[in-house]
């Protein structure tokens, strides 16, 4: 396998890809994590926020104001886990923990940009847009066709002073222009909307430390995602989910859990349990899969009658 992928749902991006034994491509943090020991000081969020004048401090050192975000210093699990914003004073003390930090609570857009880097320059953008839903949901993402020249040159500069020397594909998420999370692999959500051959392409880079990606038309894509309650067992209709993925103008659907797993074995965000996710040119085509998707995934353990459905945050 050209592409180590900890996810089997996402296996069918990468499936049929020529590759020698010798690359390995990371998709996954942890794996990011051990073959670049020179840069992996990005997964520690302190030091982000540092390199960037953003007001932090690990848990222990009060916030001079509120509101603020806390989180996890280092988070190889992704999802957001263990993110809250505390308002006050006493919301900071409950919410004391090891291994924890806040940060100024940032507003304005939330976009996920991968990068191709050949030695910390440039060479390569695509940014996708979140709309957010409560508790560190997404509702969807919108994979832009058009470049963002303000990003590009606030994460360029900062790429050419921090990752020199790094060859590779990065992914930042950014929060009104400032970098929230750094990681030494892209966003495997929604590498089929990137175009054909991109993945071909990435291997390439991986290879032979060049970028040469041709892309004669970008098209926006959108990734839908559709969300379950906590604390619940699912059971997955596969022979509906596959009526679906053949449906006109769907991209791909990922199944984004282990159904042989317990639900407090997968790292989730605080307000919802990700059941899949649908990749799609079209987003009125994506959200009325995301409805009929919802009845495929029913309870699997018996639950009280007083239960909520499926829903989608």
């Amino acid at each position: 396998m050209p592409i180590v992928e900890r996810d089997p749902w996402r296996l069918q991006y990468f499936e049929g890809v020529d590759c020698p034994d010798d690359v390995i491509v990371p998709t996954d943090d942890t794996d990011a994590y051990v073959l670049h020991p020179a840069h992996r000081w990005v997964y520690n969020k302190l030091l982000i926020c540092e390199r960037q004048g953003i007001e932090h401090a690990p848990h222990g050192v009060a916030p001079s104001s509120y509101p603020v975000f806390s989180k996890p210093i280092y988070n190889l699990r992704g999802m957001g886990s263990g993110g809250k914003v505390l308002r006050s004073r006493a919301e900071y003390e409950r919410a004391l923990a090891p291994g924890h930090m806040w940060m100024r609570l940032l507003a304005g857009e939330h976009v996920s940009t991968d990068v191709a880097l050949v030695y910390g320059e440039p060479t390569w953008w695509r940014h996708t847009v979140g709309t957010a839903l409560p508790d560190g949901l997404f509702d969807y993402w919108t994979v832009l066709g058009e470049p963002r020249g303000d990003i590009e040159s606030v994460l360029g500069a900062w790429a050419r002073r921090h990752l020199t020397g790094y060859t590779g594909l990065v992914n930042f998420e950014t929060i009104g222009g400032a970098i929230i999370e750094c990681h030494l692999r892209f966003a495997d959500q929604w590498p089929d909307l990137y175009g054909a051959g991109w993945v071909d392409r990435v291997v390439g880079l991986y290879t032979s430390r060049e970028w040469d990606f041709a892309e004669d038309e970008r098209r926006t894509g959108y990734s839908v995602v559709l969300f379950g309650r906590h604390g619940r067992r699912y059971a997955v209709d596969h022979a509906t989910i596959a009526l679906l993925r053949r449906l006109p103008g769907v991209s791909s659907i990922q199944v984004t859990f282990h159904e042989d797993r317990a639900p407090e074995t997968h790292a989730m965000p605080p307000g919802g349990f990700r059941l899949a996710i649908v990749n799609t040119w079209d987003l009125g085509v994506g959200l009325a899969v995301r409805d009929r998707l919802a009845q495929a995934f029913t309870a699997a353990l018996p639950r009280p009658a007083h239960a909520e459905t499926v829903g989608t945050a």
